[in-house]
């Protein structure tokens, strides 16, 4: 396989993963970044998801090159960042963390930003901020009861994710519903094929065979 065409995910989030593979993309290899994702002081949001973003990338960029057979090709990461105003809400990790998230999004607009870092066979680095406007509707006790009791919160930056139970609460939405999930396809497909990535070489009936 040509080195354009190898891509490691810095990433080990299976939705994104799926999105990818929504896309017709199967990537090479997943390699997790672990990086301290705490926001800096007075940190702005899109800020943190461009941060944390290109660090996961040049974190992973860097690990790999010091392998014995370092393998070139693209390296993506991204972070999805959820705010209310600037306030950043938590990747929710209890049901205590969760409720406080669905509490403040009740009833109100949030932004979920996604930081896209992208590390070419070249070595370069190459970034995208996407954001999106979500409206919740005024949530229940009982809503929020029942969501909390389904555990499809844990882990979620912002305690929900759209792509199940949460998308029952969603009055509007502004911008690119898969961002919201945690990888926006058109940006990163896009910024995938503006550095030579063959995005649609396995759209093909039997390609993959």
């Amino acid at each position: 396989m040509s080195d354009l065409q190898k891509l490691v995910l810095a990433s080990g989030s299976p939705r994104r993963v799926e999105l990818l593979q929504q896309a017709g993309i199967e990537p090479d290899r997943l390699f997790p970044a672990d990086v301290d994702e705490r926001p800096m002081r007075a940190e702005h949001p899109r800020s943190l998801a461009k941060r944390l973003s290109v660090t996961k990338a040049q974190k992973a960029h860097d690990v790999l090159s010091k392998e014995a057979e370092p393998a070139s090709g693209f390296i993506l990461a991204a972070d999805t960042v959820v705010a209310v105003g600037r306030r950043i809400l938590p990747k929710a990790e209890s049901s205590d963390e969760a409720l406080h998230c669905l509490q403040l999004l009740s009833g109100r607009s949030h932004r979920v930003y996604t930081g896209l870092a992208l590390v070419t066979p070249a070595g370069k680095l190459r970034q995208r901020l996407v954001e999106t406007r979500v409206r919740f509707k005024r949530l229940s006790k009982q809503d929020m009861e029942n969501y909390l009791a389904s555990g499809e919160w844990r882990g979620k930056a912002g305690g929900y994710g759209i792509q199940g139970l949460a998308g029952t609460f969603v009055v509007k939405l502004v911008g690119s519903y898969t961002n919201v999930v945690g990888l926006p396809l058109y940006e990163t497909t896009s910024l995938l094929s503006g550095e030579g990535y063959q995005v649609q070489l396995n759209w093909q009936v039997g390609a993959r065979v």
